[in-house]
């Protein structure tokens, strides 16, 4: 079952345009990967270090495993001096009302 993941990111303010500039280096690693339908990026207008990834996914399992892969590829130290805290995902299933 498709699944709506968020991904939310606290960032160093100082640091959120390098953070954009990363991710615009890896969200096509992330697109291309099995079971990715679709990844946005928004950032929050009155505090410009909240980004946040809505990641839509053929089903939880796939983006369970694309974050696996991430893990091990390092991606911890890759994005961790940007951060102010640590990241969250929420998993949401669309609701036909």
């Amino acid at each position: 079952m498709a699944v709506t993941v968020t991904l939310t990111f606290s960032v160093k303010p100082e640091r959120a345009e390098e953070f954009k500039s990363l991710l615009k280096e890896l969200l096509p690693d992330t697109r291309a990967y099995d079971g990715c339908r679709s990844v946005d990026v928004y950032q929050d207008q009155d505090n410009p270090g909240l980004i946040y990834l809505v990641e839509n996914w053929e089903s939880k399992a796939h983006q369970q495993k694309y974050q696996a892969w991430r893990d091990e590829t390092g991606i911890a130290e890759t994005v961790g001096p940007f951060l102010a805290g640590e990241p969250k995902f929420n998993y949401f299933d669309k609701q036909d009302i």
